[in-house]
């Protein structure tokens, strides 16, 4: 039996079902920038009283950036709390994990924010803390033009929504870093090869000259490599 219903109908029961679905479909998808996106898009469209959307990304409590959007409103709410150094999404990922707001205009916490809520079209908000990656917080963002129309009646739904999120975002992220390491190893090879044949070298005699000219120009090995795998040359 479907339990916590949300103020207009929507039950956690139902979220889940949803939930289950979006997560097999995105199984399928390795892009971590189309698994944001999928990720925002559905939540708009599932949890009540939402009509923009992003997921965040904060770097050093002052960088936000909008690494997925459904709108131009949500891109715009996220570049004015980069601007100002304060909002509900900043604090979500660093302090209280969950941050509703139910009028920003009248909000005392963030002023600079606030005064701007009417030109931001900008009223209500439900912002999750999604994931935690080295020094980058990531963070999902449910916002409304209309005072209490997202807020604590969505704490359940928008909360179980981000957790199954941040599953389905972990594991794209962990796919795309085995992709791309797959990739350097593959170059990092090609290139031990040409350097073999070229002056007769043994593979760990090619990969110590490799790591030796990465050392030298501060490069990252792979693209040491791929300079050479690319223009058959390590000095043009």
């Amino acid at each position: 039996m479907d339990t916590a219903p949300a103020a207009d109908g929507t039950t956690t029961g139902a979220v889940a079902r949803r939930l289950a679905e979006l997560a097999r479909e995105l199984q399928r998808e390795e892009d971590p920038q189309q698994v944001m996106q999928r990720i925002v898009e559905q939540a708009v469209q599932t949890v009540p009283g939402a009509e923009h959307g992003s997921i965040s990304l904060v770097r050093d409590r002052r960088d936000v950036q909008s690494a997925a959007a459904t709108s131009d409103v949500a891109r715009r709410f996220d570049r004015a709390q980069q601007e100002l150094s304060q909002g509900p999404c900043v604090d979500a990922m660093y302090q209280e994990e969950t941050v509703l707001v139910d009028d920003l205009r009248a909000e005392e916490r963030w002023p600079d924010l606030a005064a701007r809520a009417d030109d931001l079209g900008v009223r209500s908000l439900a912002c999750f803390q999604l994931f935690v990656d080295g020094g980058t917080l990531g963070g999902l963002n449910l916002m409304a033009s209309r005072p209490a129309a997202v807020g604590e009646g969505v704490r359940e739904v928008g909360g179980l929504f981000a957790a199954h999120a941040a599953i389905a975002l972990a594991d794209a992220q962990k796919l795309e870093h085995l992709h791309t390491a797959l990739v350097h190893r593959d170059v990092i090879g090609q290139a031990k090869g040409i350097l073999m044949e070229r002056f007769k070298l043994s593979a760990d005699q090619a990969f110590a000259l490799l790591v030796k000219v990465s050392q030298d120009r501060n490069r990252k090995l792979h693209a040491v490599a791929e300079e050479l795998a690319r223009t058959g040359s390590l000095h043009r």
